[in-house]
């Protein structure tokens, strides 16, 4: 490291000691830690990004064999979160990442509870510059909610949940529709599109304002859709088949310290054939293939971000952070599945072909397909269940943070239990917000539900944590090491995570006051959230 870097890393320390210092103003919400604002601190940018639909294992900082050298980088010069938590579906992580609160209670028919206020509604009052790339998904059932409603800026992407990659439905700029932009380009890939635009929402920060960014990928979400050089990266890599890539990871995760040494496989899900007996190999190895190009082609375009960031002079003091929405999906997608994001023709007037046929290779722009429960279930080693479901294979997510100016000792793995409903907190903390937006206006703002995470950054990290999770086909609770979890109404299952954490050991039978005692505690949290959403 040289002496310039060296002397802005302890300037800057010795600005934030100086600033706990000095009297702080208590804001409204009590599970934050309370930060003071003050001239002399340099609020840091603050770059949050997500990435959609992929498993605990996929990158190769968490033990993939995906090319993911920029997020590796990250990780490599920052932390990762290796006991980290989503909810188990796309539009209700988002919801309690932005407001810090559980989706059952900041999420109203399908959009965001006006009493809840998201991150740029708490930034932009302290000067910064707010801004979205990607996907939304918090618009409501009739799509008329939009970022710009919410505190963003700038606002480019699609309003709605999936779509495909060539030409997606409800792109917007704003609140102007240009899906026109995407039709008249042959080359477009919104993936490319969401890394571009958030270069540019970095460029057009004005100078002296501190950024937030939210870019959120589309990617890997079906459909698989790829660019040919960048699917013909991998042709061949996967011929091994999902039983052997599931061991190939696993070695990889122990190597890295992911995994503790005596972690083995959860068993092959039952949806699932041994390799040998697949009877479509060179189809099933082409949907991975398309799968990991969607990756990677995600990767190169974090890294042209970082660029800016670097090229700009902001990146000292940019906390990064990278996550996952839920874990893989295993859906299969069938030939007569309709909906909005999927077009009924290509841009050039050729029908469409959709469905996992597995006649039909995918990645080209006439084809609808996803991954699949093979796959799915390699994305999520070494835990079972999938996207949807309350078990660690649907809601155990990777998490990066990366700051130069605010991280010591990079390279660390934090082991700290922590949820997307931390992110918030942990920014507000990082960025000095003091005080709740809508303090003077007199309206009820709902307590947060997460804690902050920034001690982490200095190594001190260290909290007893309870978290529940209810949607789609799961419910779950984790409370220090126990965990229930059952799927839609069957009955509770009961694990001691760190004993068993890939809960294969049903418990419940054998310890039923503890059962009873976490049941007690789930029935609690949801009676509370639900009393929450109704404050009107």
């Amino acid at each position: 490291m040289c002496q310039r870097d060296r002397s802005w890393k302890v300037a800057v320390l010795i600005l934030l000691v100086i600033g706990t210092l000095l009297p702080c103003r208590t804001g409204l919400t009590d599970q934050r830690v309370t930060t003071c604002v003050t001239p002399m601190t340099k609020r840091p940018n603050i770059v949050l990004i997500m990435s959609d639909d992929m498993g605990y294992s996929d990158l190769g900082c968490f033990g993939g064999e995906i090319k993911t050298p920029h997020l590796d980088q990250l990780a490599n010069d920052g932390l990762r979160f290796t006991n980290f938590y989503s909810e188990n579906m796309c539009w209700v992580s988002r919801a309690a990442m932005l407001t810090g609160v559980y989706h059952k209670t900041s999420m109203v028919n399908g959009s965001l509870h006006q009493h809840c206020p998201t991150l740029p509604e708490r930034l932009h009052p302290l000067g910064y510059q707010t801004a979205i790339s990607g996907k939304w998904h918090l618009a409501g059932k009739s799509y008329r909610v939009f970022p710009n409603d919410r505190g963003f800026d700038d606002f480019y992407g699609i309003l709605g949940g999936a779509a495909s990659f060539y030409a997606p439905a409800h792109l917007h700029r704003n609140r102007k529709n240009i899906e026109n932009e995407a039709n008249d380009d042959p080359n477009y890939y919104i993936t490319d599109a969401i890394s571009s635009e958030a270069t540019r929402m970095i460029r057009a920060t004005p100078h002296g304002n501190p950024l937030f960014l939210y870019v959120a990928y589309t990617a890997a979400h079906w459909p698989l859709h790829a660019k040919p050089e960048d699917i013909k990266a991998y042709q061949g890599q996967y011929a091994m088949g999902w039983d052997q890539l599931r061991e190939q990871r696993l070695q990889k995760m122990k190597e890295l310290g992911i995994l503790g040494s005596q972690i083995n496989l959860s068993p092959r899900h039952p949806q699932v054939p041994s390799w040998e007996k697949e009877s479509n190999q060179l189809w099933q190895q082409r949907r991975m293939e398309v799968y990991a190009a969607q990756v990677t082609a995600m990767d190169r375009g974090i890294g042209q971000i970082i660029k800016e960031l670097k090229d700009t002079g902001k990146l000292e003091n940019t906390l990064i952070l990278f996550t996952i929405d839920n874990g893989g999906c295993h859906v299969e997608y069938g030939a007569n599945r309709q909906g909005d994001y999927l077009p009924k023709k290509t841009r050039e007037g050729r029908p469409m072909r959709p469905g996992n046929l597995p006649s039909i290779m995918p990645g080209p722009e006439d084809t609808y397909q996803s991954y699949g429960y093979g796959w799915a279930n390699a994305s999520n080693t070494p835990f079972r269940m999938f996207k949807q479901f309350d078990h660690e294979g649907g809601i155990r997510t990777p998490m990066i943070a990366h700051w130069p100016a605010g991280i010591e000792s990079p390279g660390r793995l934090v082991s700290a239990v922590s949820h997307l409903v931390d992110i918030a907190p942990t920014i507000q903390e990082v960025t000095h917000t003091a005080e709740d937006p809508n303090e003077s206006k007199e309206q009820t703002v709902i307590p947060q539900d997460g804690k902050s995470l920034a001690a982490a950054f200095t190594g001190k990290l260290e909290h007893e944590r309870t978290l529940f999770f209810q949607h789609a086909r799961g419910s779950a609770l984790r409370h220090r090491h126990w965990k229930i979890v059952r799927e839609q109404k069957k009955p509770w299952e009961l694990y001691h995570l760190r004993l068993d954490p890939l809960e294969l050991n049903n418990l419940a039978d054998q310890n039923p006051n503890r059962l009873a005692e976490l049941t007690e505690i789930w029935e609690h949290e949801s009676k509370r959230l639900s009393r929450q959403a109704k404050i009107k």
